[in-house]
């Protein structure tokens, strides 16, 4: 065991059980830290085929000196996984060429990371040293470098946080709200070559996790490819010759077209993904090649990624499953459906694919978002009122959607945890989510909206029919089936229901700008949360929150943009949220919880539909070490992302 390391894993031991019961995850950190760097002492790294010939031009410098001093070193069950053999592609299908983002979110390359048991592990870090919860010592691997072999440094850190979120131009709200406490910034320090730190006056629960998030923050940039972009380094008279030749408004647009890591769009960006993109915008197929620097090596000392390159091929996302039931993908989930689960399993034979059943774990498959700060002020005020939300939930009957499509696979009731989370009680998922229409109609009668038109549907407050419009974005046909069974017996009770499909970009506009009234989305994205873990997705805290985005924009920039929380639980979830963050213990922790998901059930906030949809997976039968039985979930889990795609290979017959 390495000794520099060793005294500090030893301090946390030594805390005693309420330092242990607050920090389980960060000593995870440590000792999951100290072992590969050990194991990795006396193995010869081994260099990918791919790449030999451009080593023997001397294009490459050997994998020796690409790899970091102490790489990530990668383990095997043998019960399961098993060190494999380079080579191949890897094709997938996406349904819009902007899908090339979901290589970062599959290539799962993080500062720390989820393993498959969901504890926070380093990864790209070497390790990391926490203090209370609010003091972040972060090491970097000496030796590593970016994509374009470039050094990877605290320097990029550095870069980040005094010239991109430190320059009001580039970062005119400042940093992202995890790296706010109470509106508060961080200090930061760059201590040296491979260290920094970011220290906050309490605590700041948030910070790891969002590092590891199937899209993590990001708190690091390529200094030395950047700063040709920036006014800071470059000459502002050539930056805005650049932007008018490129059609952009300023030097701004220019730096912040080259740096969208997430998105994935500059093939000229480096990263520290598995594989890169070499394809620039347009494309209906993009090649993604290895990364010559990778930092994750096997037991055996050979680099990863085992496969050579992917290929992402861009279709109609409605074609989809017939073109993987006709061989053309070799790792597909996207785009597919329970109900094309059939049709997928009689096409084994003739494709050389294997279907897969996966666990998911949203809070709810299918949700329905009432808008409460949708703009139309009659709509508004009717949105608010929460009998309005229950009674549209009592008005859906769950039971026929799970059986008619999900032939009684799905869990009926509302979004909320799983059973098998240990915050799981029957009532947060039954809480006005009975098939009850005589109570449904009782409560819009009660709201005063008893008249109706000449077809039977009610009349809003200034006399216009009771048509609500679903808006979805457009990428799931069986929304349509459960949304025409709503629509059913949402008539029963005196509402009209109309679907109306978006491209995506388009539906999250109107959300976010307040023109729509109901959308769909899935539910709460981590189903089987512990105490320990942030509740505030339950809170109005980001704008992707779908059901009040306005209110969850103001707190993301700290009331520079949005709306200002109104209404007064949900005021009290954001209490809550904060009461958890100062919270000392898990008892608290997991009080807190409950009143948050109790408050969420009984207020109707997000209309659950069904949860614990299998998701089918397809494979390439020579694909090996992904799961044939896993949990397919956004994050935690980055879809793929926790089960190290870069460890996947091709078996040769």
């Amino acid at each position: 065991m390495d000794p520099g390391l060793c005294p500090r894993v030893q301090y946390l031991l030594g805390r005693g059980d309420s330092f242990m019961t607050r920090n389980k995850l960060y000593l995870w950190l440590w000792l999951l830290a100290v072992v590969p760097a050990t194991a990795s002492q006396s193995v010869t790294w081994i260099e990918p085929p791919m790449l030999a010939d451009r080593v023997a031009k001397g294009e490459l410098p050997p994998v020796a000196q690409r790899l970091p001093a102490r790489p990530s070193v990668v383990s095997f069950n043998p019960a399961s996984r098993s060190a494999g053999q380079y080579g191949g592609d890897l094709r997938l299908l996406m349904g819009r060429s902007k899908d090339v983002r979901m290589m970062v979110v599959y290539g799962y390359a993080r500062l720390v990371g989820y393993d498959q048991n969901y504890r926070l592990v380093p990864d790209i870090l070497e390790a990391v040293d926490v203090k209370e919860d609010r003091s972040f010592t972060l090491h970097l691997r000496s030796g590593h470098h970016w994509s374009d072999g470039h050094p990877f440094t605290s320097e990029d850190f550095r870069y980040y946080w005094e010239d991109i979120v430190g320059n009001q131009e580039l970062s005119p709200f400042g940093p992202p709200s995890v790296l706010l406490v109470d509106g508060v910034r961080p200090k930061f320090e760059l201590i040296d070559e491979t260290t920094v730190r970011y220290t906050w006056p309490r605590s700041n629960p948030f910070f790891l996790p969002a590092l590891a998030g199937a899209r993590p923050e990001t708190i690091y940039a390529p200094a030395h490819y950047l700063k040709q972009f920036h006014s800071r380094y470059s000459d502002i008279k050539t930056l805005e010759a650049m932007a008018k030749a490129e059609g952009q408004r300023n030097w701004v647009s220019v730096h912040t077209s080259r740096f969208r890591p997430y998105k994935n769009l500059n093939p000229d960006l480096p990263t520290l993904q598995p594989w890169v993109n070499t394809t620039p915008q347009p494309s209906q197929r993009f090649v993604f090649l290895r990364n010559p620097y990778y930092h994750r090596v096997d037991e055996k000392g050979k680099q990863l990624p085992y496969i050579d390159r992917v290929i992402i091929n861009i279709a109609d996302g409605k074609l989809i499953p017939a073109k993987t039931g006709a061989g053309e993908s070799d790792l597909q989930a996207r785009h597919l459906n329970f109900s094309d689960y059939t049709f997928l399993k009689k096409s084994e034979g003739r494709t050389g694919n294997k279907v897969h059943l996966w666990e998911t774990t949203k809070g709810a498959h299918m949700a329905l978002l009432p808008n409460l700060n949708v703009e139309d002020p009659v709509w508004r005020n009717l949105v608010r009122d929460v009998r309005f939300r229950r009674a549209l939930s009592l008005a859906i009957d769950r039971h026929e959607i799970n059986q008619v499509l999900y032939l009684g696979y799905a869990k009926e009731g509302n979004d909320t945890v799983f059973a098998s989370s240990p915050l799981y009680k029957p009532e947060y998922q039954t809480m006005w989510a009975q098939f009850d229409l005589k109570k449904a109609n009782a409560l819009l009668d009660e709201l005063g909206l008893t008249e109706r038109n000449g077809q039977g549907i009610r009349l809003l407050p200034d006399s216009r029919p009771m048509t609500i419009i679903v808006e979805t974005a457009g990428e799931d046909a069986q929304q349509i089936d459960i949304l025409e069974l709503i629509a059913d017996t949402w008539r029963k009770v005196g509402i009209k229901l109309l679907n109306k499909p978006l491209q995506r970009e388009l539906f999250r506009k109107r959300i976010y700008s307040g023109k729509t009234l109901v959308s769909v989305w899935g539910g709460l994205e981590n189903g089987l949360p512990i105490p320990d873990m942030s509740p505030r997705e339950l809170a109005p805290t980001a704008r992707d929150q779908l059901q009040w985005s306005k209110w969850g924009e103001f707190y993301e920039t700290s009331g520079e943009a949005g709306e200002p929380v109104d209404l007064l639980e949900a005021k009290e979830l954001l209490r809550l949220n904060e009461e958890w963050v100062a919270a000392a213990d898990s008892k608290k922790r997991e009080a807190i919880w409950h009143r948050m998901l109790e408050i969420r059930a009984n207020q109707t906030f997000t209309i659950g539909i069904v949860s614990g949809v299998p998701q089918p997976i397809v494979t390439n039968r020579r694909l090996l070490n992904c799961p044939t039985k896993g949990v397919y979930n956004w994050d935690p889990g980055a879809h793929f992302g926790i089960y190290r795609p870069d460890t996947f290979w091709f078996a040769k017959n």
